[in-house]
């Protein structure tokens, strides 16, 4: 056989098996969110358990200690969180009306005299309306508790799904290296240098956005928190946490810290200083993550542009749900990686250089 026609035959034959394994992907991917998270934290703690591997931790051991250092930080975030972003939600709708009544007094007359629009919002409906239903909204916990308990079978798939995560990252990050090893001896040799250099490419690609975004998103999310705080806003720890892990979608992160920010800041109804504290504070916190973190610990060689992000985010999202969200980045740096190989061999085709001249020496 031809082996330009052996090579189009194998090449079609990858495409085929990769097109079964994405149609295969989106058929189960109702059942594949625990998965795919404990895939995202095992692929983000397994340096962690390689730096305790390297100092002589069996790596059982090693795993077991990532894995609950991780949940009881996570766990230690929600009760922190929970209970106070729950707290500042009330006190938010209880001052709503007084916040209705602020743009009354300072947005309408401005919109009346430069735009001729007439802007007056019933402060008072509103009062009313939140005192005759806060003791329902007072009862809703129960509630909702309530129909937790009346559908037990949902309550347990989802007390299911959250106890796997934890043991399937276990066993990820336990059997990791025999998992790349197994995969080496699959791959035809003579396709094996050329598919471990892309894999490595896209490890490396994933590595750099993933571990460094997070400590990205850690960083701001202290800063903002620290920073409303001194600006003296009521709600600078929810408001800056929120924002700061926002951060890992571009722009939306900033915006919706922005505008949370500056909503709280009008509801403590003092006037000027936090909101020119907000400015401040956010001011600074994009000139930091922009001119210091991303650069110094994303790194601008990775080549995944925002635009991209948030594109590969909506359409996985649409495409495959909330699994789809979780395997974006991944899928993207594959995707990202695999251009770059299509960019090369397209440079160098002969389609693109054309063919030598006759009288060319042979190369």
């Amino acid at each position: 056989m031809n082996p330009s026609r052996a090579d189009r035959l194998q090449t079609a034959a990858w495409a085929g098996v990769a097109l079964a394994l994405l149609a295969l992907f989106y058929a189960l991917s109702p059942i594949l969110a625990p998965f795919a998270i404990a895939a995202v934290f095992a692929y983000i703690c397994d340096p962690a358990v390689n730096w305790m591997v390297a100092r002589r931790i069996p790596r059982p051991a090693a795993v077991l200690l990532v894995i609950l250092g991780a949940g009881l930080l996570l766990l230690l975030l929600f009760l922190i969180l929970a209970p106070m972003i729950w707290r500042e939600a009330i006190a938010l709708v209880r001052r709503l009306p007084d916040l209705i009544e602020l743009l009354n007094a300072r947005v309408a007359p401005l919109l009346q005299a430069r735009f001729d629009i007439d802007f007056q919002l019933d402060a008072a409906f509103v009062r009313t309306w939140i005192a005759e239903h806060w003791d329902s909204a007072q009862d809703l916990v129960p509630v909702i508790l309530g129909q937790l308990r009346q559908g037990g079978l949902a309550l347990a798939g989802a007390a299911a799904s959250v106890f796997l995560v934890p043991v399937v990252m276990f066993y990820l990050l336990q059997e990791w290296p025999h998992i790349l090893g197994g995969l080496q001896t699959v791959i035809p040799r003579p396709m094996l240098e050329r598919t471990m250099r892309i894999i490595n490419d896209i490890d490396r690609v994933l590595s750099e956005f993933l571990r460094g975004q997070l400590s990205v998103m850690l960083l701001l999310a202290v800063f903002y928190s620290v920073g409303l705080w001194i600006a003296g806003l009521k709600f600078a720890l929810p408001v800056g946490v929120i924002t700061g892990l926002l951060v890992f979608i571009p722009y939306i992160g900033f915006g919706g810290g922005l505008l949370l920010a500056i909503i709280s800041a009008l509801l403590q109804a003092e006037g000027w200083p936090p909101l020119i504290g907000v400015a401040i504070v956010f001011g600074l916190g994009q000139l930091i993550e922009s001119f210091a973190l991303t650069p110094y610990l994303v790194g601008e060689r990775i080549g995944l542009h925002p635009l991209a992000v948030i594109f590969a985010l909506m359409a996985f999202g649409q495409l495959f749900g909330f699994v789809g969200i979780l395997v974006a980045l991944p899928a993207s740096a594959a995707i990202l990686v695999g251009l770059r190989e299509v960019r090369t061999a397209w440079l160098t085709s002969r389609v693109y250089l054309g063919d030598p001249p006759a009288d060319a020496p042979p190369q």
